[in-house]
């Protein structure tokens, strides 16, 4: 998620066989029939998740709950994941990444930064002093071991064409889309989504009216692509595709002032300073 690597690439149609095909292999075991309700990971998130803050203290204190969720994802074998519908894989992948990231956080906590850290733009107990945490740190999802870029640039949002994805996958920090209280599920995936965008864009952190302004989080320009195909034609104006995947993101899930001024297609956009700093309960 570090906005180096959150840039916007070509989508690509691969099939899920040659994505996992690429990666390290991981010893399969014996593997019983799989929690699609995520009943573990639910109750990891309504013991730690407070708002839009997570008890990164707590968490750690108390490693056992989060150590059996991450048992439970790895033990998935690539077999079984290429027998699920589209539905229960996505929210596998959300749910991992998420999952994932609570996990490279408690391993690190607290984060501090390196002494010359206050050199840099970034927070020194932002999730991006952690070295190599989206690129290097490799975890076991569907029978492989992939990094967080790899779950999120080469499987999601290459495999699935659903860009409301980037409103679900949670990085640790302030300004990301918050961990919502529960897992994504396939039975709830279509809601959660819709709720996740909407959530998202009524924060101070994913989108400000501003006059004729909308000040929206620069995830709108970092994935502008991966939007366009589904919501630049929800905005009729002489204006660039990126302006009107914009314009039609909001207007279709914004609130109602930001979704009324965004369907008259003469707003200005301008985005939001992105803050990395993390989304702990604590204060760093």
């Amino acid at each position: 998620m570090q906005m180096a690597v959150r840039q916007p690439r070509l989508l690509a149609v691969v099939t899920i066989t040659a994505v996992m095909a690429a990666a390290t292999p991981v010893q399969a075991g014996n593997v019983e029939a799989f929690d699609h309700t995520y009943r573990l990971y639910g109750d990891l998130l309504r013991g730690h998740v407070m708002g839009a803050r997570v008890d990164y203290a707590k968490l750690q204190q108390h490693p056992v709950a989060l150590d059996a969720v991450i048992d439970e994802l790895g033990n998935i074998t690539a077999a079984q994941f290429q027998n699920w519908s589209a539905g229960q894989q996505i929210a596998y992948l959300i749910n991992a990444y998420n999952v994932f990231t609570l996990k490279a956080i408690v391993d690190h906590y607290p984060i501090r930064g390196w002494w010359f850290s206050w050199l840099s733009l970034t927070p020194r107990n932002s999730i991006k002093q952690i070295d190599g945490v989206w690129t290097r740190l490799r975890w076991p999802v569907a029978g492989a071991e992939r990094t967080l870029d790899e779950i999120e640039h080469e499987i999601l949002r290459k495999q699935y064409r659903e860009p409301r994805m980037h409103f679900a996958i949670n990085c640790a920090s302030v300004s990301c889309p918050r961990l919502r209280h529960e897992p994504y599920t396939s039975d709830h995936l279509e809601r959660q989504l819709i709720l996740a965008a909407r959530d998202y864009l009524a924060s101070d952190f994913g989108l400000i009216v501003d006059g004729s302004t909308l000040r929206v989080s620069s995830i709108l320009s970092w994935f502008n692509d991966d939007f366009v195909d589904q919501y630049a034609r929800l905005i009729d104006a002489d204006r660039p595709s990126r302006d009107r995947t914009i314009l039609g993101v909001i207007a279709k899930y914004g609130p109602p002032e930001a979704s009324r001024l965004a369907q008259t297609g003469t707003a200005r956009i301008r985005f939001l300073k992105y803050d990395w700093s993390l989304n702990d309960t604590a204060t760093n």
